[in-house]
């Protein structure tokens, strides 16, 4: 349940600034295009008005007077016009604005013209220039003092990243109440199968107590003994269901209240410990290689099933005259434990189906192993109630079964 809230928050709160974002770029991109649109235009139209006032006049042309160019005011932009002759050197001078052509301006020119870069348009990103110019007349140079574009433009592009900031908050907020109102249904349906499920085992725990008291006092003689060995048979895989649905009812959840600082490196040692006999009548062989002193908080009988479940687990599906190996350890903060067993691997496709109630890989449903498919499912939610994660995985015909706890569960309590 948890898992799918989580991907439905995710979507939700993926497309929506997904939506932000590309509201915030197609904004950007519009002012910006249309700044670099008016820079290139005015350099476009200066140096066509200066050609015609200093090549020689075509018949189509107007005769053009000498002020024209000069009188020429641009409001938006800073533009100043320099005349060469044929040395490059600046026979003339002309801010088409209110202001006056400034030394750095002027320097800005010589250096332009210094370096013979002629035949080119330089406008550069909008967001790094302080100037563009066109000089691709060598008699005539333009230049553009974009700095006031470029502050402009960053000061939209830094209050587009606020208010995404902000709004991700928002974002966030809405995201969270889609997400339980979408999942509200399936919560309830889950809460009510869970409930129906507890409450069903309860009910079935007492008759069939009464069933298997009563067996018991039966007289057992040479013709009934077949049937009420097969009654007993029953009654007991029927308990031992009742038993591991409560068990899996009772790991949703783990209240916190009830978590202690414990050794779990005691509970492994102890758990490999009291499956060696089990492990001996299949010839296999456990190993241990286990961190000493491995403190965590949690819920010590629960660690308990879960150690006792992935061992159990291993002998299960080992080969024989195998090992199994069962290591503990504590890297920088991070608690990994780890069952290994020689055996059938677990295809890849079914990595993540083996945590799920009920499921078993073996297709034939096999009674005789007395399992049920939910062991798993119980290790899985008391990981997931200690904030951590399992794992399981088949590699060169060995089956590793990898639980991981978090740094936070080591020092504090969650």
């Amino acid at each position: 349940m948890e898992d799918l809230k989580k991907k439905t928050f995710l979507t939700i709160f993926i497309i929506i600034s997904g939506f932000a974002f590309i509201f915030a770029i197609f904004f950007n991109v519009q002012i910006y295009h249309r700044e670099y649109t008016g820079i290139l235009n005015n350099l476009t139209r200066m140096r066509n008005l200066t050609i015609q006032k200093h090549e020689p006049l075509n018949k189509e042309m107007k005769p053009i007077n000498d002020d024209e160019l000069r009188n020429r005011k641009v409001m938006d932009y800073e533009i100043y016009t320099f005349i060469l002759n044929d040395n490059n050197d600046i026979v003339d001078k002309i801010s088409h604005s209110d202001n006056a052509i400034s030394d750095k301006i002027l320097t800005k020119a010589k250096n332009i013209i210094s370096s013979n870069n002629t035949s080119k348009v330089k406008i550069g990103l909008l967001y790094l220039q302080s100037y563009a110019y066109n000089f691709e007349d060598s008699n005539s140079l333009t230049i553009v003092n974009i700095s006031n574009t470029r502050n402009m433009l960053l000061t939209n592009l830094i209050i587009s990243l606020l208010l995404i900031s902000l709004g991700e908050i928002i974002i966030y907020i809405i995201s969270k109440k889609i997400t339980e109102w979408i999942t509200k249904p399936v919560l309830e349906s889950f809460n009510r199968e869970k409930e129906f499920v507890v409450n069903a085992s309860h009910e079935l725990k007492t008759p069939l107590a009464v069933m298997m008291a009563s067996i018991d006092c039966l007289d057992v003689n040479k013709k009934n003994e077949k049937w009420i060995n097969n009654l007993k048979s029953e009654s007991d895989r029927m308990s031992n269901l009742i038993t591991r649905l409560l068990d899996l009812s009772k790991t949703e959840y783990l209240p916190k209240e009830n978590f202690s600082k414990n050794d779990i490196s005691m509970i492994v040692e102890k758990r490999a410990l009291t499956f060696e006999s089990l492990a001996y009548e299949k010839n296999i062989t456990i190993k241990t290689n286990i961190a000493e002193k491995v403190n965590i908080f949690c819920h010590k009988e629960s660690i308990d099933e879960l150690v006792s479940i992935l061992i159990d687990n291993a002998i299960s599906n080992a080969q024989e005259n195998s090992k199994i190996k069962v290591n503990l350890t504590n890297d920088k903060g991070e608690i990994k434990l780890a069952v290994v067993n020689k055996g059938n691997p677990i295809p890849p496709e079914e990595c993540e189906k083996i945590f799920e109630r009920f499921y078993r890989n073996d297709k034939s449903h096999n009674r005789k192993n007395g399992r049920y498919g939910l062991g798993l499912a119980i290790a899985k939610n008391i990981v997931k109630a200690h904030n951590g994660d399992i794992k399981a995985y088949s590699k060169n015909g060995y089956t590793t079964f990898e639980v991981k706890f978090k740094k936070m569960n080591i020092n504090e309590k969650s």
